[in-house]
């Protein structure tokens, strides 16, 4: 079967030979990018909020402990937040085509991404790898579950299990052009845990795709806490950022 598979790999990529999605110059490997855009996308890698993950952009400090002002007002609440590149034009023409037009070839080098992002923090206490739930009215319209595709690598290369049916979504619609306050309306109460013994007591990873105001990780977190998860920290392939 493994030998079947390498052949019919071969025949294919002699077919559709693997492009970089952003430029379309020959790659490797299918849903990988090229040396260029690779560099093109906004990595974070530079001094960021030690909590939250929000990156200081244009400043040059070696402060490990210093907050962003949404950390310093305590209005995230997870314990932790890593996101592996910001949400710009670039990074867009990826996690887009990746999120509503089945380009699901994409996940393994987010996923990749999103593991160098987590570089930073000690991880020898997660126990679980938790995807942020789709409801299901959208899952049905969508087919797949963009998060659980981005958790899945995540928690194989943390060696640990990924839940992904403890909690329930309700559906609710789309976000995308609130304000930070109606997002964090709108999530409310959206999720529900229906297996509070899988996560009492258990330190959580929440994933997903784009962070854009961080409701949807604080909502999950209020909810898994009642629930008596340990902790609870989150990270994503992309995250919004001001000005950018």
């Amino acid at each position: 079967m493994v030998i079947c598979r390498g052949v019919f790999q071969k025949i294919l990529d002699f077919i559709y030979p693997p492009i970089c999605p952003l430029c379309g110059t020959d790659v490797s490997t299918h849903g990988e990018l090229c040396a260029d855009c690779w560099t093109a996308i906004n990595w974070i890698d530079g001094p960021k909020c030690h909590r939250c993950g929000y990156p200081f952009i244009g400043y040059d400090f070696d402060d490990k402990e210093m907050l962003c002002p949404v950390c310093a007002a305590g209005k995230n609440e997870l314990d932790w937040i890593r996101s592996a590149c910001v949400y710009d034009d670039a990074s867009k023409q990826v996690m887009l085509p990746f999120k509503h037009c089945g380009k699901i070839k994409y996940a393994r080098f987010m996923a990749n991404a999103m593991i160098w992002a987590l570089r930073d923090i000690e991880l020898q206490n997660i126990d679980i790898v938790m995807p942020v739930p789709l409801a299901w009215r959208r899952l049905f319209h969508r087919g797949y579950n963009q998060a659980t595709l981005l958790a899945r690598p995540i928690a194989h290369a943390l060696g640990v299990k990924m839940d992904y049916d403890s909690v329930h979504r309700k559906y609710r619609e789309d976000m995308g052009h609130k304000t930070s306050a109606q997002r964090a309306q709108n999530i409310r109460g959206v999720f529900k845990v229906v297996h509070p013994n899988k996560i009492r007591g258990k330190h959580i990873l929440l994933v997903d795709d784009v962070m854009t105001s961080g409701a949807t990780f604080n909502e999950l977190y209020r909810v898994l806490m009642r629930a008596g998860a340990a902790s609870v920290c989150g990270v994503s392939f992309c995250r919004v950022v001001h000005g950018v």
